[in-house]
């Protein structure tokens, strides 16, 4: 089950202080904004994210929660978080899921819209 009731928005930035372009090094830091626009609670349980470059290479990756921790977050609230992932080339993209639980117990998908990943200046 999908809900829209818990809206996702995405900020990304290049690092370039920790990229290496002569190695195919791009580091990327993301934003992760989590709102609850529902009426019950629901806690993130886990991630899931498959991260592509240009030349068609992608990384999946699944984990217990964000950024060590299973935001709790009630109708209204929001959780935001910070992470970074490192691709080959210099523009790149991410999607991925949230699964969560409401207080009844309901587990379901809270799904990433696509985002970019680009080096500043690459793409117009």
């Amino acid at each position: 089950m999908t809900t829209p009731e818990i809206k996702i928005n995405v900020r990304t930035a290049y690092i370039p202080e920790q990229s290496e372009p002569a190695e195919d090094r791009y580091v990327f830091a993301y934003t992760i904004n989590i709102e609850n626009q529902g009426e019950q609670a629901a806690r993130l349980l886990n991630r899931h994210w498959l991260i592509a470059d240009a030349d068609g290479k992608t990384q999946e990756v699944e984990g217990e929660g964000v950024v060590g921790k299973q935001p709790y977050l009630t109708p209204g609230e929001a959780f935001e978080y910070t992470s970074a992932t490192l691709i080959n080339t210099p523009v790149g993209s991410m999607r991925g899921s949230y699964e969560m639980v409401d207080d009844e117990g309901t587990v379901f998908q809270a799904d990433i819209p696509i985002f970019t990943l680009a080096q500043p200046h690459v793409l117009n």
